[in-house]
């Protein structure tokens, strides 16, 4: 029986997975966890030696899509040790005014992570397994798309070779994988990015001396200003850290904002709440380049049935929804779950993963962009505040009809992104709808409301 099981695992094809981030990570142990053998290239070197990730990440917003891909590895409960549940938004406004808006009911939460720190910790849990291999500081230059081949430079610049019955790109949103997918002759590639007008840096709010929070710590902290935002989540050390949305170019924007005391007047007057709070905002405005926001489409993810991508290299978005991680621990869930149903037959594990996961990421991807309107200005909108109240109470008197979008996209995992969005939109047809209803401001208890909502639900989503 022993030589059974190790002729089996000889069978099994060897993996290469380009790009050790957090996706990267976490597709590595969950195809070893299976009995693939598996090679994670990383270009950078390893950042619990570096410092790599300095000013230049966006925490994650963890939520339930995130944590069952986790969950599926039994290690969800090891990183909730180093991630903070943040219960709702705080919105602040010009007058430094505050308003809280849950995100979802009986304690349901998103979790600030670090980037590094998540990222870290699942490197460390590959490390442990024998059937990982890591290679830092490997950047990919070369990919035979007929044999796998691929060609790398290392920290030395000496020129590696390596061999792999499969690759994935999990490199992030200017893959280098995808790049040499798009240069080859005979493949009909459709491929756009697209910069958003917003790029963005990284500020910070340091603990009290005591170590505490400034700020309340279990929220994410909104500053929406229309056409800019300022965001906060809360770190295990007591800090915050923060990003300003800005656009690039125009009156307000990181192309204008290039003097010292122009910078000032800008924290003044729209933050004026936060100027005592950040970290010699102003010095650190000036001293960052501002990073862009930018969008991924491309189809097909797959060459050979050999080669996929995977995560941001496919399907890179905007951090407006706090899905891009999310999204790409769904597609190693989803693809893990794959290689059970087909019995490890790759050539349909990878066409199933394709058709199924390419219209949920572009779902998510245009949900994505338009949250940027409702976190920047509909957030402060007491209009918007109403009608997130009507519908969070229909959804407590008829909750198997009425599942506000954000808690199908954040809190209800086994809710395809498309159904989603879909969903969505019908629900904002019949919201619009009411919201029209004369004196609606001073009538939206009464149960005529409820009553009309219910049948236009009914009719256009039951």
């Amino acid at each position: 029986m022993a030589e059974t099981v190790e002729e089996t695992e000889t069978e099994k094809e060897a993996i290469s997975i380009v790009g050790a981030g957090p996706v990267g990570a976490l597709l590595a142990l969950m195809l070893a966890k299976k009995g693939y053998q598996i090679d994670l290239f990383e270009s950078r070197p390893d950042s619990r030696k570096t410092n790599i990730y300095q000013g230049k990440s966006i925490n994650f917003a963890l939520s339930e899509r995130g944590w069952l891909a986790l969950e599926t590895l039994g290690i969800a409960n090891e990183i909730r040790e180093q991630a903070i549940p943040m219960y709702c938004r705080v919105m602040h406004d010009l007058e430094g005014n505050l308003t809280k808006q849950a995100y979802g009911k009986d304690n349901q939460a998103i979790w600030s992570v670090s980037r590094s720190g998540i990222n870290e910790q699942l490197i460390s849990y590959a490390e442990k397994s024998e059937l990982i291999n890591i290679h830092f500081s490997h950047r990919l230059t070369q990919l035979n798309f007929n044999d796998n081949t691929a060609v790398y430079l290392d920290s030395n610049n000496q020129v590696v070779t390596h061999q792999s019955d499969l690759v994935f790109g999990a490199d992030g949103a200017f893959s280098k994988v995808r790049r040499l997918m798009q240069e080859l002759p005979k493949q009909r590639i459709s491929y756009s990015l697209d910069y958003m007008p917003q790029s963005y840096i990284e500020l910070s709010i340091a603990a009290n001396d005591d170590g505490s929070h400034k700020l309340e710590k279990n929220a994410l902290h909104i500053w929406p200003r229309k056409d800019f935002m300022l965001i906060a989540l809360p770190n295990l050390d007591g800090s915050f850290t923060c990003t300003l949305f800005m656009d690039q170019t125009g009156d307000i924007s990181f192309d204008a904002l290039k003097e010292h005391s122009s910078v000032n007047a800008f924290f003044n007057q729209y933050f004026p709440d936060a100027v005592s709070l950040l970290e010699n905002p102003v010095e650190a405005f000036l001293a960052k380049a501002a990073s862009p926001l930018c969008l991924v489409h491309i189809y097909p993810w797959l060459v050979n049935d050999q080669v996929a991508l995977i995560g941001d290299s496919a399907h890179a978005m905007v951090p407006f929804y706090g899905q891009g991680m999310n999204c790409g621990f769904e597609d190693c869930r989803i693809l893990s779950d794959l290689v059970d149903t087909t019995q490890g037959k790759w050539p349909l594990v990878l066409q199933e993963y394709q058709r199924s996961r390419k219209p949920n990421c572009d779902a998510i991807t245009e949900l994505a962009q338009r949250n940027f309107v409702e976190m920047s200005d509909l957030a402060g909108n007491a209009n918007f505040l109403l009608r997130k109240k009507i519908e969070a109470k229909f959804h407590q008197q008829h909750p198997s009809l009425w599942v506000p979008l954000y808690s199908m996209v954040t809190f209800s995992p086994n809710i395809p992104y498309s159904k989603a969005l879909a969903v969505g939109d019908i629900q904002n047809e019949i919201m619009d709808q009411i919201m029209q209803t004369p004196d609606i401001e001073n009538i939206w208890q009464d149960d005529a409301i409820y009553s009309a909502m219910y049948e236009l639900a009914l009719t256009k989503l039951g």
